[in-house]
């Protein structure tokens, strides 16, 4: 197996296939080499699974999750121009690496891979949330996500109720996975910087859900309790088309109460009511 010492530095690969990060993309490389093999570490044991990566750029963190050894890493980017670049790490890694040249709003990543299965990316920002919710609906068929996030993003998946970083995103990540914050990544290791720092979140699906409740019903639910958050629930949740008054009371819930005051159990309550 190759050493990522060996390999020619990402600097020369970006220059040499003419690898301008684009805004229009979501593009932060990350080169630092250490960064990305500690966030290959955060997905171990590797040897075991499928790794999917989203928008592997000019393939940083692809050779981290190659040298550590992942049993196989299955690579989705759109920007034509990385192709190439990638390609040379499939053959220096001969068998290990799978290049999926398109759109990753548009594929089934679970289609692409055989469990056990796990994603790894560094998520381009404009993109990241509708991905993660998209794969929060198939959580049982990953054991694993380990991405990186704006680090208000981040903050806002692992926050607890009540606090201001409390929200939809919250809910919805938290009713299927353990939420981690892993460490924080400094703009000062992309190309270009961002104006933000980022965070790496490791997503442990739970063995069941924190309810049992329709998915698309939590969505809606807190889509209509989160998008007036400062309005108490009795009003915010008018916009179900339906009464709120009897499904607060059938969950035991204060109509007075506000979004970023209920549990994840109690939207899952509310979603299951609200679907009956």
């Amino acid at each position: 197996m190759p050493d990522a010492d060996a390999l020619p530095p990402l600097r020369e690969v970006i220059r040499r296939h003419g690898i301008a990060a684009k805004r229009s993309l979501g593009q932060h490389f990350l080169l630092d080499l250490n960064l990305t093999r500690r966030i290959a570490r955060a997905a171990a044991p590797l040897g075991e699974a499928d790794i999917v990566e989203i928008g592997p750029g000019p393939g940083g963190l692809t050779r981290a999750l190659l040298t550590e050894g992942a049993r196989r890493v299955v690579a989705v980017e759109r920007d034509r121009r990385c192709i190439a670049a990638l390609e040379e790490l499939a053959t220096a890694f001969p068998g290990r690496l799978t290049i999926v040249e398109g759109d990753a709003l548009a594929l089934d990543p679970v289609a692409l891979t055989e469990p056990p299965r796990r994603i790894a990316a560094n998520l381009p920002y404009n993109i990241a949330t509708p991905l993660l919710l998209a794969w929060l609906r198939q959580a049982r068929a990953w054991d694993r996500f380990v991405l990186m996030f704006q680090k208000e993003v981040a903050e806002r998946l692992a926050a607890a109720p009540g606090g201001k970083s409390y929200g939809r995103l919250s809910v919805i990540t938290q009713f299927f996975c353990k939420v981690e914050l892993v460490f924080d990544v400094a703009p000062s290791a992309f190309v270009p910087p961002p104006q933000v720092t980022s965070t790496v979140v490791r997503l442990t699906p739970l063995a069941a859900p924190r309810g049992r409740c329709d998915p698309a019903a939590l969505e809606r639910v807190t889509a209509a309790a989160f998008g007036q958050r400062r309005k108490m629930l009795r009003q915010s949740l008018k916009t179900l088309a339906i009464d709120p008054l009897p499904l607060l009371a059938a969950c035991g819930i204060d109509p007075t109460a506000r979004a970023e005051d209920l549990s994840v159990e109690q939207f899952a309550a509310l979603a299951t009511a609200a679907a009956s």
